[in-house]
């Protein structure tokens, strides 16, 4: 009977091993919550600020959508700025406050990715992509904690991916990034225990988008455009 249990429950994880790697579009905890959570529920009447997507989900497609489900114009704000100038973040935050008056969740989603083996990477390379994947989010995240701290409660949801828990080859630049975004906001989450300021971090698998067209590669100047 032992023997007929323990075989059954060992095929079982076999299954779902299998499922799950050849079918599963990001890490267990993020394929769960997607399936369970009620997002449009513990969303509604919320800001919710989203960086990037200018070349992955593009910000005026994005827009177009969110008013074809029902928001309307004066709802959604694009925001056009270069992330890695950080001299603008501050009047950044100040026109959505202005806007909305209020801000409840920031989703740090601007990132890059990178295509190129380890030996050919050029050292500019891993300080630019760091400053598109790392130092702008951290940036950003510290210009909008003190809203967060002032008004007690806050959400930031940082957009890492499965490569911040595993490794790939041919994109250890990008690859290091979000290992590096682990460290920073677990961190975060640590110091900002009974503050009501939640950390959410999101690890999808591969997105279609032009995302992969723009990615670093290994020479400085040069996008992988495939």
């Amino acid at each position: 009977m032992f023997l007929i249990i323990f075989t059954s429950v060992l095929v079982s994880i076999v299954l779902f091993l299998h499922y799950f790697f050849t079918k599963v579009d990001a890490d267990l905890t993020l394929y769960v919550h997607d399936y369970l959570d009620n997002i449009t529920k513990s969303l509604r009447g919320k800001v919710v600020w989203i960086t990037g997507s200018s070349s992955g989900l593009e910000s005026t497609w994005l827009k177009t959508k969110c008013i074809e489900i029902g928001l309307t114009e004066d709802d959604v704000f694009v925001l056009p700025f270069n992330m890695t100038d950080y001299d603008v973040h501050e009047e950044c935050v100040r026109k959505v406050l202005q806007k909305f008056h209020k801000l409840d969740v920031l989703v740090n989603n601007a990132g890059r990715s990178q295509r190129a083996s380890f030996d050919e990477i050029d050292i500019k390379v891993d300080k630019e992509l760091f400053d598109v994947n790392v130092f702008s989010t951290l940036n950003l995240t510290r210009k909008v904690l003190p809203h967060f701290l002032e008004n007690k409660a806050g959400h930031f949801v940082v957009t890492s991916s499965c490569v911040g828990k595993w490794v790939t080859a041919s994109s250890a630049s990008y690859t290091g990034s979000k290992h590096a975004l682990h460290g920073y906001f677990e961190t975060l989450r640590t110091e900002m225990t009974g503050k009501n300021i939640a950390i959410t971090m999101l690890c999808p698998g591969p997105i279609f988008s032009h995302f992969l067209e723009n990615a670093f590669t290994g020479a400085t100047g040069q996008k992988f455009g495939q």
